[in-house]
């Protein structure tokens, strides 16, 4: 397994980054970057040119992630070529987030299972409930295979968000990378950083991933209440403060990030489902347990396997709205755990689908770093 990586940015062009290994001759392509950018097909027209053999996939990002740097309006691109591992697609159209089930079960099914090791997952951000799509790929997969992957971003927009695979990008598309081979070894992790405030309440309403009452109040006037100055700013500034659901006390809570909030029925949208009985609790960040747990995730991810040859990085947008100018360290933590000769890369999300266990179904978070690593032996 080889990796080669490049990266454009606007009035320069495409540069290498590092050495180059591949003269071409790659089997994947993994293109990352903003929106404004992909809207111009012709800067990734270079890579078609220079990889006329690979599979070219990637979307929109929220930042784009190549080493330990995080850069907006630009592409970072990583060619991998496998000596061992065969890498197909496949493709589905979404159009709203009560589709995300059936397109999840439509997705998967494309998929030859066969010799199947692992699937890398890349989803429209906008208009998808990530939980409902993740369940769908995972019923449609057989149970020894991981899921891992994110949903395009666009910035702190929240407007229009790009996904392509071997085509011009474009909105409402799914991706599935698969990957063949007994050679490839896979690891993952995925961690947050994120502290509780306020008191815990129930969702006594909600249908899918749109929460509509807290504790009998309407979702986004007592949301508002705790925000405060903030408000004026949602639905990014809701990014600052998402909301921890779990299904019972005590019980293991995933994070959910808003997408967008609907003044007349004040409700609130998130990126994944808001189960009616939960129980909810408002986050804040806490700086250093961020990087904390970036540093986390790299350690689960490399449980399976020492020296990877890549890590793909996806990370949510409200952790780098956080971080600011200090963003990268999250990314130097990663590799401090991984090491000098582990290419990096990824994007900055609008949630991450990863399993939250070894040999568990995939689930979507939100406010994670989540690592997907790959070696061949």
């Amino acid at each position: 397994m080889k990796v080669e990586q490049r990266h454009w940015r606007p009035g320069e062009g495409w540069n290498i980054s590092g050495k180059e290994h591949l003269a071409g001759k790659a089997d994947l392509v993994l293109a990352f970057g903003g929106t404004a950018v992909l809207d111009d097909d012709r800067s990734l027209e270079a890579l078609r040119i220079q990889y006329p053999d690979a599979r070219l996939v990637g979307c929109s990002t929220a930042g784009e992630i190549l080493g330990t740097h995080v850069t907006d309006g630009t592409i970072a691109a990583t060619a991998i070529r496998f000596d061992h591992t065969t890498v197909k697609t496949a493709e589905v159209t979404i159009r709203k987030p009560d589709e995300s089930r059936a397109a999840g079960r439509k997705l998967a099914s494309r998929l030859e299972k066969q010799g199947l090791d692992h699937v890398l997952l890349i989803s429209d951000g906008q208009h998808v409930n990530g939980s409902e799509l993740a369940r769908g790929v995972q019923e449609e997969l057989p149970a020894n295979v991981a899921v891992t992957g994110g949903l395009a971003g666009d910035g702190a927009r929240f407007q229009r968000t790009l996904v392509f695979a071997d085509h011009a990008p474009r909105e409402d598309r799914i991706v599935a990378v698969a990957f063949y081979g007994a050679k490839l070894k896979v690891g993952y992790g995925s961690l947050g950083g994120w502290d509780p405030f306020g008191p815990q309440r129930v969702i006594t309403r909600s249908e899918n991933n749109v929460l509509y009452e807290l504790d009998g109040q309407p979702a986004l006037d007592l949301y508002k209440r705790y925000l405060g100055e903030h408000a004026s700013g949602l639905p990014a500034t809701g990014l600052l403060f998402p909301l921890s659901i779990q299904a019972a006390p005590n019980e293991r809570e995933l994070v959910r990030t808003i997408l967008s909030v609907n003044e007349r029925d004040n409700s609130l949208t998130f990126a994944g489902d808001m189960p009616k009985g939960s129980y909810a609790r408002l986050m804040k960040a806490n700086f250093d347990r961020l990087v904390d747990g970036a540093h986390g995730a790299a350690a689960d991810a490399s449980l399976l396997h020492s020296n990877p040859e890549l890590a793909i990085l996806i990370s949510c947008v409200g952790r780098k709205l956080v971080l600011k100018q200090r963003t990268e360290q999250e990314l130097e933590a990663v590799r401090d755990v991984l090491g000098p000769k582990t290419a990096m890369t990824g994007f900055y999300s609008y949630g991450e689908i990863c399993p939250a266990t070894p040999n568990a179904n995939c689930e979507l978070h939100n406010q994670t770093m989540t690592i997907t690593t790959m070696t061949e032996t």
